[in-house]
């Protein structure tokens, strides 16, 4: 297959999104986003002083992106609220997702965090959380999802993609296809939840077709096993899930994405998991921490887009749909070249 260099790894790039240490633009940030062509940065506590600093960071890393000619970055951060907030004071601190209980209180938080997210250069936050937490259930989710039924879930959900991306911050819907029933967290072990499909489809998925109707911009997959779905693979990895419920079934056509591959709940080597991302038809896999994976996750795609026919043609596609929301919420999103 004659495929060009520079082509192939913009292709690659653009299928990972990646988390890196330090507070400014330094040597290892130039990699991600000069050599490797990352479509984009996730920023967690490690990467974040002040408001300041934030906003300092984030215009030089995409300065670099235009630079080296690559399209700017999605620049992502998980700011649920309670638990899960990256941003403290002075930025506003919400309570979290549990003490959501009206429409108003949905557009109060999604109102005031999207525009102080925008304010620092963030454009991307992972949120909302759409789990279920069934009656009874000691969830390890229980102080991150809105309290309620599926009904509940999704009218407080809907509101919150609603007004994140109508203030310029992009939604990502998680944790699909739902793991508000399971006890153990994925950080630290593989969780499974054996569940059959039509369960999921009247209660847990409820949400994420509400979420893929307002037009989500992204939905991210749970590292956790589903047995009665896919025997083999955890929802993160799986072609049935990923590209046969998520795409096919469910019709949703925005921007699918891994939970952080770096967690303990994924048992494979990196090769094995991006194989799996790509047959997936998963846009983005992030990997959140600094290392070799980081490397061995460019090669192994490139590698992949060079051999099959099959997976560059779903690759062509994942670009496309990548390009397709960063014209919708950034500027210069054509830009493909690499960098000189």
């Amino acid at each position: 297959m004659d495929r060009g260099i520079i082509n192939q790894k913009v292709m690659a790039g653009q299928r990972l999104m990646l988390g890196f240490d330090g507070i400014e633009l330094n040597e290892d940030l130039k990699h991600i986003i000069g050599d490797i062509k990352a479509c984009g940065i996730i920023l967690f506590k490690r990467n974040i002083e002040t408001p300041e600093q934030v906003t300092s960071l984030c215009e030089a890393c995409q300065d670099y992106a235009r630079l080296c000619g690559i399209p700017p970055l999605f620049i992502a951060v998980d700011q649920e609220g309670g638990t899960v907030a990256r941003f403290k004071e002075p930025f506003t601190v919400f309570r979290g997702n549990p003490f959501i209980e009206s429409v108003q209180d949905a557009r109060n938080f999604a109102s005031i965090t999207a525009d102080e997210l925008k304010q620092v250069g963030i454009n991307m936050n992972f949120a909302p959380v759409l789990d279920i937490v069934p009656e009874g259930v000691d969830s390890i989710m229980k102080d991150r999802v809105f309290k309620g039924g599926a009904e509940q879930v999704s009218t407080l959900g809907m509101k919150v993609i609603h007004t994140l991306q109508e203030n310029g911050i992009m939604a990502v819907a998680k944790h699909f296809p739902g793991i508000g029933r399971t006890l153990k967290d994925s950080h630290f072990r593989l969780p499974v939840l054996d569940i059959d499909l039509e369960t999921l489809r009247q209660s847990d998925m409820i949400p994420f077709v509400a979420a893929k109707n307002e037009g989500v911009s992204g939905i991210m997959l749970s590292h956790i096993s589903y047995p009665q779905l896919d025997s083999l693979w955890q929802a993160s990895l799986s072609p049935f899930i990923g590209n046969g419920l998520l795409r096919s079934q469910m019709g949703y056509d925005g921007l699918v994405m891994t939970d952080d591959l770096d967690m303990k709940a994924i048992q494979h080597d990196m090769k094995t998991c991006i194989r799996q991302v790509l047959k997936s038809g998963i846009d983005m896999a992030l990997i959140c921490h600094k290392g070799p994976d980081i490397d061995k996750a460019s090669h192994e795609i490139i590698s992949l887009l060079n051999e099959d026919e099959t997976l560059y043609g779903m690759g062509e596609k994942s670009v496309e749909r990548i390009l397709r929301i960063k014209k919708k919420y950034l500027q210069n999103p054509d830009l493909i070249y690499s960098c000189s």
